[in-house]
């Protein structure tokens, strides 16, 4: 058989796709996806097929097979890589990968309500003139605070980019070496200084900084002091640190701005949830910092956001840098954002907003939860899979209270034919995918981050991915 008699095996792309959705394979993709998609793996396909043809022939239907397969595969793949919901069963409560902190339904009511037309997004209703985009988020979240003024930005690293530029570009920020941050994807502080234009001056040890450090560093080039919160990791042991209010004083002495990279904004109280000892950012504004950042989507409860407050002279320079426009938030950010502060405002966030119910939820409910879906997946897939209800440890994550343990109740999975590394890889390969953590050969559910009305579509779940293995 020659080459030539090998391709013609291979169909037309437009026979492909209508294979592909005849099989249920393309899942509201886009045509025009597909086919760049399908003609990827034709391509790939035609080179292993003519390899092979070298060295024996390859039979029509064979030929076909593999290209229909190889299509499938990639329009799957395609499928995946689109922006889609997936059931958190990991019990990382704040998780990065899987978009941080789900919004409250006042907040997605106040999305679809400011997104179905045109807003007020910056302008003033009651003058009849151009208005500024933030003032009521602005004005929610020095209610909140304590802060004399307040903006935000399309994420914390924004707005830390931002204080940094506005403050010192081209002098010294002095700042201790234990502080040094680098947070998912490689990401680090250091960088960021160097593209605020901001000098970058560690003082202290990895384990040890004292207040004489940060004085002997000030010099006629220093603009302002930082400090930067420990958001992913912990130092424990023959450990030293100054604490925000020391340093507040020395800048206020010495006429310097100090700039607290918090990282997580907490507005609630931290004891409630089980949190002491983490510093909400009242308490920072309290303890003199000029200007405090975070995140609106880690504990806050928000959407991706920055958030800036502090003083009035300092949060007003920053909002009037040209580059405030490059990393200001649109109008469905602050939307979000303005719905969940109410909540606060209201008393209604611990029952309103997901990573607060989730943090302050009850062990009790959801190992009620557990032995309810323990007894339907007994049921349905009882004699694939072992399944047992157990109490397990979930993570705020995040860059959050890296050290904090959540007390949580799980299901864990041990399946008769397959490992538990491929169950987990069906779970993530179903629809909604479930994706979930693996340990001593089990899978393990973490009820905690599953919400309770995704109990169904878990079991669902589950049960296909074991009935996949027959």
């Amino acid at each position: 058989m020659s080459e030539h008699d090998t391709l013609k095996g291979i169909p037309s792309i437009d026979a492909i796709v209508r294979h592909l959705a005849e099989s249920g394979l393309l899942h509201r993709l886009p045509r025009p996806l597909v086919v760049r998609a399908v003609r990827r793996a034709v391509e790939g396909a035609r080179r292993a097929l003519l390899d092979e043809a070298h060295a024996r022939p390859v039979e029509a239907e064979t030929v076909r097979s593999r290209v229909l397969s190889a299509s499938a595969r990639e329009v799957g793949r395609l499928s995946r890589e689109a922006l889609l919901p997936v059931v958190n069963a990991t019990g990382i409560i704040v998780h990065t990968n899987l978009g941080r902190a789900p919004l409250s339904e006042g907040a997605l009511a106040c999305i679809t309500e400011t997104a179905r037309g045109y807003s007020n997004l910056e302008f003033d209703v009651l003058r009849g003139a151009r208005g500024h985009r933030d003032e009521y988020v602005r004005e929610a979240l020095c209610e909140l605070t304590g802060a004399e003024d307040a903006l935000v930005t399309n994420n914390n690293a924004a707005a830390v980019l931002l204080a940094l530029n506005t403050l010192a570009l081209g002098r010294e920020v002095v700042i201790s070496r234990s502080e040094l941050i680098e947070i998912g994807g490689s990401f680090r502080l250091p960088d960021v200084f160097e593209r605020s234009g901001a000098r970058m001056l560690a003082v202290g040890s990895t384990n040890r900084t004292h207040l004489s450090d940060y004085e002997r560093a000030i010099t006629n080039r220093t603009a302002a002091l930082m400090a930067a919160h420990w958001s992913n990791y912990s130092i424990v042991g023959f450990v030293e640190r100054v604490q925000l209010r020391e340093l507040a004083t020395i800048c206020e002495r010495r006429g310097l701005p100090l700039i607290h990279d918090l990282g997580s904004g907490i507005l609630s109280d931290p004891e409630s949830l089980g949190l002491s000892g983490e510093m909400t950012l009242s308490e920072s504004v309290a303890a003199g910092a000029s200007v405090v950042t975070a995140s609106g989507d880690k504990i806050l409860g928000g959407p991706q956001a920055g958030i800036a407050l502090g003083k009035r002279g300092v949060i007003a320079s920053m909002r009037a840098n040209p580059l405030m426009r490059a990393v200001r938030p649109g109008k469905l950010t602050l939307a979000a954002l303005s719905a969940t502060l109410e909540h606060y405002m209201n008393g209604t966030a611990e029952s309103e907003i997901p990573v607060l119910r989730a943090l302050v939820g009850s062990t009790d409910s959801l190992r009620e939860r557990a032995h309810l879906l323990h007894a339907d997946l007994t049921k349905r897939s009882g004699e694939r899979c072992v399944f047992e209800v157990i109490d397990t440890v979930s993570k705020v994550g995040g860059g959050a209270a890296p050290e904090r343990a959540v007390p949580s109740v799980g299901i864990a999975l041990e399946p008769a034919s397959q490992s538990a590394e491929a169950l987990a890889e069906r779970l993530r390969a179903g629809t909604p995918p479930v994706i979930a953590r693996t340990a001593e050969e089990r899978v393990i559910l973490d009820m905690r981050t599953v919400r309770p009305d995704e109990d169904v579509l878990l079991l669902s779940a589950v049960s296909a991915a074991l009935e996949s293995d027959r």
